[in-house]
């Protein structure tokens, strides 16, 4: 049986992810036109919107993602940390290095969750919250080649590393080096689960078990 389902909120929501899918933002009529039904509906679900500042209008009433988005996203990541955090765990102590989960966040690849290895006598200081072009460093470029698997060029996206793992040096820390692989098929989701180490290049078998720590990151996030 099918459940009942709320059309006024479904309309809502659809409005959210086109906002979310254009950097100009849509008229009232784009987005009329998009959903299929008229002004006056759409001018109700804006209204609404706004005053839950999840959407805003500029001076030329294009409407646009407000920042009450934003405000619910980072409640968001909370409950990511608390998922991937078992298989963090269990792949920092297993190869001695700092293990993370990095998201996309605008252009920019950021730290959510980050977990040192407890045996070590040193290691790298990657904290959460640290930021970095996705271009540079293993963890953006993951994310990078993820995007390219999901868009069917799998071959050249998994050429990057050994296993389907990208690795750097020093890329954004001399003396340090990353890997990491793409987090895959979690809907809505763009990141990469990887790790940092004080090496000149990372050990072969790192890249394995950086794969398989991101498959259980994303079974736990499906």
């Amino acid at each position: 049986m099918t459940a009942e389902t709320s059309q006024t909120l479904d309309r809502g929501l659809r409005v959210l992810k086109l906002l979310a899918e254009t950097d100009h933002g849509l008229t009232v009529t784009e987005l009329a036109n998009k959903l299929g039904v008229n002004r006056t509906v759409v001018y109700r679900l804006l209204a609404t919107l706004e005053q839950h500042s999840l959407v805003r209008r500029d001076l030329g009433g294009r409407a646009r993602v407000g920042l009450g988005v934003l405000r619910l996203a980072h409640q968001v990541h909370p409950l990511l940390r608390e998922a991937a955090m078992p298989a963090l765990r269990s792949l920092a102590e297993d190869v001695g290095a700092t293990a993370h989960l990095t998201l996309v966040d605008g252009n920019e690849a950021l730290a959510v969750a980050v977990v040192e290895p407890s045996w070590t006598d040193y290691h790298v200081a990657y904290r959460t919250g640290f930021r970095h072009p996705l271009d540079r460093g293993a963890a953006g470029r993951a994310i990078l080649a993820g995007r390219r698997i999901q868009d069917g060029a799998a071959d050249a996206a998994l050429d990057e590393g050994p296993s389907g793992c990208v690795t750097t040096e020093g890329e954004l820390e001399a003396g340090a080096s990353g890997a990491a692989a793409p987090l895959l098929g979690v809907a809505g989701i763009e990141g990469s689960v990887g790790v940092v180490m004080l090496a000149g290049r990372v050990p072969d078998r790192v890249g394995p078990r950086v794969v398989e720590a991101a498959a259980e990151v994303a079974d736990a996030l499906s």
